[in-house]
């Protein structure tokens, strides 16, 4: 029968916190297993419990070079009884909480019970909202389709490398089952119709944003036939509820300048971002504020980003880059819509319009590099392991020939115009898993897809040509980075948090060793390095020759209580962990490589 779905995620939830703590806080003490009637594992790391006075041993049943390892059984220190006594992986997580704040220095102590009474309270709400999903999906057969919207319901365990991968303070157990991805809930949208002289609102394409928003609802029909003055403004049902409890908008309701419509439309589907909603009918997906806290942050659009998607559309079409790289796709945030109240930056009504190249008929085949990567439930294979089966079935061929092709194809489709984007025009991407989408048809990588305007960094090194090129780039200034920070973001997204985990997956998986696929990707590099000549070319040099790596500290930034989103300048906290690309650090034990000094960095989760 197999383990309950709640003994599923509590060990899920036991490898992401994990994760990040050998990353981010303590890479521990590693030795060979040499008790072997204790565990089938060959290593065994063990983490000092200081404040305590006891340790923690972790059974390592596969050993990463990249630091993504997997956790067997667990074993704590008891110095009364001098012995070594197995304990459940969330009474681990528990203690290894404990010893976070212990170690926090120069925090206030009821400010620091109340940052672990928080992070507790995250820990135990995501353990619990990813039993009831794994519960509920389990034996799915849609579970590993590979098209765009099954691909994107699901991501049963969550974001990797994040301690409360599903915790989703804000959303309530019904609420859930509506609204919730991996619920696979269907359901239309709210909508509102607001007298135009509140109506905020943009488009970088032909369609002005409002006539987006009536042809979500009536198609092809040219009109509504609203009344004279009024903009139709669509709404997530949860934003929707959250916008007539609050006083602004119950009195522009009085007055007459807004008016509820509910629930209008074809129904829709959240994709992994939860936020954003999307159909198969509709040529537009929509970014939606709501009232939800998602890993660490509140998710509302920022009337910055409004600009920035608009800005963006004109600027990379102005590139001519998607012409130059066909199978590199940005999809674009060019239009949107909100509502001006007096003395608010955000009504809360924003809403982005993406673009959709996923319509009925064009979204098989469609994967997000998170759901490729994710781990497999018990007694499931990968979604990349079941791909490079059926492909070394249909070519005769071996896995790991066909891995090491298939891991080409996605270097020069996904990687390599990334690294040129940013080389000749100064663009960077916050190339992250969940950004990140692959058209795999015929198997391998065809076309790579980006998403998010949140994450656009410009060079100020090319602010000059930039605004030739696009003089509205004057209206975002707060795109615009130094190329030092740009690489320490740009390394992480693109090869830490993406590359790095489709290597990763291969090793996991058994299809080929991580360590042939960090050598390929040196050789990857080493090409690109000869060619590129602009702001990547440093970036490309650290990732061949830097012992470390730049790393955003998830469990740092959780551990602070910090909402990267909406804190000053979105503050983020980054680390620093071993170069497994450099020579002079692979056969190093991670033991041996102590973590740099944290830095705080300034941008988006």
């Amino acid at each position: 029968m197999g383990p309950s779905a709640r003994a599923i995620a509590e060990q899920a939830s036991l490898q992401a916190f994990l994760h990040g703590y050998l990353q981010e806080i303590d890479p521990g003490q590693w030795r060979e297993n040499t008790e072997s009637a204790r565990t089938p594992g060959h290593w065994i790391c063990e983490l000092s419990l200081e404040s305590q006075r006891s340790r923690l041993a972790i059974d390592i049943l596969y050993r990463s070079d990249l630091g993504r390892h997997r956790y067997g059984k667990l074993h704590q220190w008891l110095n009364g009884r001098y012995c070594w006594a197995e304990i459940e992986p969330f009474q681990a997580m528990c203690l290894l909480v404990r010893e976070l704040y212990a170690r926090s220095a120069g925090m206030v102590p009821e400010l620091r019970k109340l940052r672990e009474l928080e992070l507790l309270h995250r820990l135990t709400d995501s353990y619990g909202v990813m039993t009831r999903y794994i519960a509920k999906r389990r034996h799915d057969p849609h579970l590993y389709l590979n098209r765009f919207l099954e691909s994107e319901q699901s991501l049963l365990f969550g974001h990797a490398s994040h301690p409360t991968p599903k915790s989703r303070q804000g959303m309530s157990e019904w609420q859930q089952d509506a609204y919730a991805p991996e619920l696979t809930g269907r359901f239309q949208l709210h909508y509102f119709m607001v007298h135009e002289s509140c109506v905020l609102e943009d488009s970088a394409t032909a369609v002005p944003a409002s006539a987006m928003s009536e042809l979500l609802i009536n198609g092809s029909q040219a009109s509504l036939n609203l009344p004279d003055n009024y903009v139709l403004l669509p709404g997530h049902p949860l934003q929707a509820q959250w916008l007539l409890l609050q006083p602004a908008v119950q009195s522009a309701i009085e007055d007459g300048v807004i008016l509820p419509l509910g629930a209008l439309g074809p129904e829709f589907a959240a994709t992994s971002s939860v936020r954003t909603l999307y159909s198969e009918q509709a040529d537009w997906m929509l970014k939606f504020s709501i009232p939800v806290k998602v890993t660490n942050s509140l998710r509302v659009n920022k009337v910055p980003e409004l600009r920035a998607g608009v800005v963006m559309a004109r600027l990379l079409a102005q590139t001519g880059f998607a012409e130059s790289e066909p199978r590199f796709r940005i999809l674009q945030d060019p239009a949107y819509l909100t509502v001006n109240l007096p003395g608010q930056a955000e009504s809360g009504f924003e809403v982005i319009f993406r673009e959709n190249p996923f319509i009925k008929g064009q979204e098989h085949d469609v994967v997000s590099i998170a759901a490729l990567t994710q781990d497999p439930l018990p007694g499931r294979n990968s979604r990349l392991l079941s791909l490079i089966e059926g492909v070394a079935l249909n070519e005769n061929r071996s896995l790991a020939a066909v891995s090491q092709d298939w891991f080409q194809h996605y270097l020069a489709c996904a990687i390599a115009p990334a690294l040129r984007l940013y080389d000749e025009h100064g663009v960077a991407l916050e190339a992250h898993q969940q950004n990140s989408l692959l058209d795999l048809r015929g198997g391998y990588p065809d076309t790579y897809y980006y998403r998010d305007n949140q994450g656009y960094y410009l060079s100020e090194s090319r602010r000059a040509t930039l605004t030739e090129l696009c003089p509205d780039v004057n209206h975002t200034p707060e795109l615009f980075y130094r190329d030092a920070m740009i690489r320490d973001r740009f390394c992480y997204y693109l090869i830490v948090n993406q590359l790095f985990s489709v290597i990763a997956r291969f090793g996991a998986d058994g299809l080929v060793s991580e360590a042939a696929l960090l050598r390929q990707l040196r050789g990857f590099l080493q090409t690109e390095l000869a060619r590129l000549d602009g702001p990547a070319r440093p970036l490309v040099a650290m990732l061949l020759e830097d012992s470390c790596l730049p790393y955003k500290g998830n469990l740092l930034t959780r551990v602070h209580d910090v909402d990267e989103l909406n804190a000053e300048l979105e503050m983020a906290v980054y680390t620093s962990i071993p170069n497994p690309l450099c020579r002079r650090v692979q056969s190093v034990l991670p033991n041996q490589l102590r973590k740099q000094a944290v830095e705080v960095h300034h941008g988006a989760a």
